[in-house]
């Protein structure tokens, strides 16, 4: 995998930028059992306050201020980051106060979406001397690997919703505009736009009135292993078993099952079949 860290015989620390959820402690666990401490940089409207309790070296920013990260960063003398954790796209669009920096970031932008504006920060970093690596650099255990991954396999009618589903899929992600879908009996209900997975399952719930549904959540094509990597938590199992979802389709290689064992037993109780498939080479992926 591109961007694999490389923990000896390099200068500098490592650093983390933190977003929301379970993703940046479970980066912090992973880092401390190779026996590296983080420095983290979390984002005040987003990261989680036990992060203070987490983390030896944590300073806080406000989304916009880019400047001030780096500043941060470059106090703590990192060299290479990690980001993780959630920013929520509508967030990002919405509640910004950008700095001079982030300012001028923004202003350079053709397209203004979630891929375009963290890439564009990732490269500042870059030319600051920060490399940023995989996002999923200390977590392999969590990768899902292709195959059935519950107890039981999708049906036929399942597996026939999962194959249309990554059709449409990889065509939404392509285009940026989200990574999941939900399907019923090979019709799509929703579509994912700024709100996440899960809201476009409880979303989809309300529209199919019962009719069982299938999600699939896929990777971009090309997907940059450094951010927005799809992430599926127990919250989304819990999501699903609540709005009558029975199978969820996901990415192998590229995609991150936190509390992986809690959440496959999860799945297993409620009767939700998981299926993981090797995505497309980048040259056949949906365009």
């Amino acid at each position: 995998m591109a961007n694999q860290p490389s923990i000896t015989g390099s200068a500098g620390q490592w650093g983390l930028i933190a977003g929301n959820g379970r993703f940046p402690f479970l980066v912090l666990e992973g880092a401390r059992s190779q026996g590296i401490d983080m420095a983290v940089v979390a984002i005040r409207e987003e990261a989680s306050p036990e992060l203070e309790s987490a983390a030896k070296r944590l300073h806080w920013v406000s989304l916009g201020e880019l400047g001030k990260a780096i500043e941060l960063l470059h106090s703590e003398r990192v060299t290479r980051a990690v980001m993780a954790g959630q920013v929520k796209h509508a967030k990002i669009f919405s509640s910004i106060r950008p700095d001079r920096r982030m300012a001028r970031l923004l202003m350079s932008l053709a397209v203004k979406n979630t891929d375009s504006l963290i890439g564009a920060v990732a490269r500042v970093l870059e030319e600051e001397g920060i490399h940023l690596v995989d996002s999923t650099a200390f977590l392999d255990p969590l990768v899902a690997r292709a195959g059935v991954l519950t107890r039981r396999g999708p049906t036929a009618d399942e597996r026939a919703d999962l194959e249309y589903g990554r059709r449409i899929a990889r065509h939404i992600a392509a285009l940026d505009l989200g990574q999941t879908v939900v399907i019923s009996a090979c019709a799509c209900v929703a579509i994912e736009a700024m709100e996440g997975t899960d809201a476009t399952v409880e979303r989809a719930a309300r529209l199919a009135a019962g009719r069982p549904l299938t999600v699939v959540k896929v990777s971009k094509p090309g997907q940059d292993m450094r951010f927005d990597v799809p992430v599926v938590g127990l919250p989304t199992i819990e999501v699903m078993q609540r709005s009558g979802a029975t199978a969820l389709g996901i990415d192998a290689g590229r995609t991150l099952l936190f509390d992986r064992a809690q959440l496959l037993a999860a799945a297993d109780r409620a009767g939700i079949a998981i299926d993981a498939v090797d995505p497309p080479h980048p040259s056949g992926a949906a365009a």
